[in-house]
């Protein structure tokens, strides 16, 4: 795993003569103590962490709690009181002012919650806008940002001013401006936050979407719980300036790691974060498409169900077999299943709970769960959903994924 960026007892104290805040911060006085002390804030608390290359790494947290200025720490917007932040192993806090620069304008991008688009320019020169800043060429920097819109899906709008778009279409802009740059990192804060509910889950999953194909370095700020759940590879839960757990989406729902995350936890929809493939499970017996009617049927037995999924080189799905199809190829003493393969239901792996509902509603059979490749990762069953959602609310476990 190559490992991007990297913080390592991270403090960052806000304020002038920082010596006896950092003194008291390391005798274990309180974030509070501190400030009636000497005046002084701690926004970021002794934070360690790793990113890989291409991790969607969200910190989450209540305003206040340091994932902002945790965030500014990695581009050098702010320098840290004591420890370091490695960006591809090198000390931002010891770059030069030019290394500092180059950091900003080639490595990494930013993308805030606030458009900032330029009233007058058209929405191809306000995506370009950081490549003229870098002094690239008009037609070059035209073409580049022409691409980036059609990434985010906005290459009819190119011609047209900020004032024409929707509130989506302008982060979408946002988004574009910092594709363009073609940074290895993009530094995400409350992307999101102004828009409303609908758009902001289309904009989840572009971005989403976008990943698969990009496969940049992403940190994420927000303080939605939904939200960091759903888009984050891995997630920190931030309190005071320090960070209380980082994990898997699934780590922290199964092990929340002390009382604060338990709480912090309490009352999300889980229907609205786990996905298909968190859920699903590998039935007890499948079919290769080259087995025959002697096995489709032993198996049938051994497993005491009247259809079997039928599975390819790779475990591509073909499709299923009906019980009633395989006794009828018997009787003729046929012994190839080829011919009674049958077009099966299923869901891609990353479709969320709440939409798998309607789905397995409509399937004749179980749900079959592809990765997107068309491999099969399992099965979805009523009985699981319903398991799934009775444990994640406070049973006495979780479900396996």
């Amino acid at each position: 795993m190559n490992i991007k960026i990297e913080a390592k007892n991270l403090v960052k104290i806000y304020g002038e003569n920082t010596d006896k805040a950092l003194e008291l911060f390391n005798q274990g006085l309180s974030r509070s103590e501190i400030i009636q002390e000497t005046g002084l804030t701690v926004g970021v608390a002794n934070v360690n962490f790793e990113i890989a290359e291409g991790e969607i790494f969200v910190i989450i947290g209540l305003s206040g709690s340091g994932k902002s200025t945790l965030l500014r720490c990695i581009n050098g917007l702010l320098m840290p009181t004591s420890g370091s932040l490695f960006v591809d192993d090198k000390a931002v806090e010891k770059l030069n002012e030019e290394e500092l620069r180059k950091l900003r304008g080639e490595k990494i991008s930013m993308v805030f919650q606030h458009f900032a688009l330029l009233p007058n320019r058209t929405i191809t020169d306000n995506v370009a806008f950081g490549l003229e800043l870098r002094g690239t060429p008009l037609e070059e920097r035209r073409k580049r940002a022409q691409e980036a819109l059609v990434k985010v899906g906005l290459e009819e709008w190119k011609d047209k001013l900020p004032s024409e778009l929707s509130g989506g279409m302008k982060q979408r802009v946002g988004l574009a401006r910092a594709l363009v740059m073609d940074s290895d990192i993009l530094l995400m804060d409350e992307p999101f936050g102004a828009l409303d509910a609908l758009i902001r889950a289309e904009m989840q999953e572009e971005l989403i979407s976008l990943q698969r194909e990009i496969k940049k370095t992403v940190v994420f700020v927000t303080h939605d719980l939904d939200e960091a759940l759903r888009l984050g590879d891995r997630i920190a839960i931030m309190r005071d300036g320090a960070i209380e757990q980082v994990g898997t989406a699934d780590e922290i729902l199964s092990n929340p790691a002390n009382e604060y995350v338990e709480k912090f936890l309490q009352g999300i929809d889980v229907s609205k974060i786990l996905d298909a493939n968190s859920i699903s499970k590998w039935p007890r017996e499948v079919i290769r498409e080259t087995e025959g009617v002697s096995v489709a049927l032993h198996r049938m037995k051994k497993a005491d169900t009247d259809y079997l999924f039928v599975l390819g080189a790779r475990n591509k799905l073909v499709g299923m077999i009906l019980r009633e199809d395989v006794l009828k190829l018997a009787k003729d003493k046929q012994t190839s299943i080829k011919d009674i393969i049958k077009e099966t239901d299923s869901v891609q792996s990353n479709t969320i709970m709440r939409d798998v509902y309607p789905e397995l509603r409509n399937a004749e059979k179980d749900l079959a769960v592809l990765d997107e490749n068309g491999r099969f990762l399992g099965v979805i069953t009523h009985s699981i959903l319903l398991m799934t959602l009775d444990e994640r609310k406070g049973g006495d476990g979780i479900a396996e994924s």
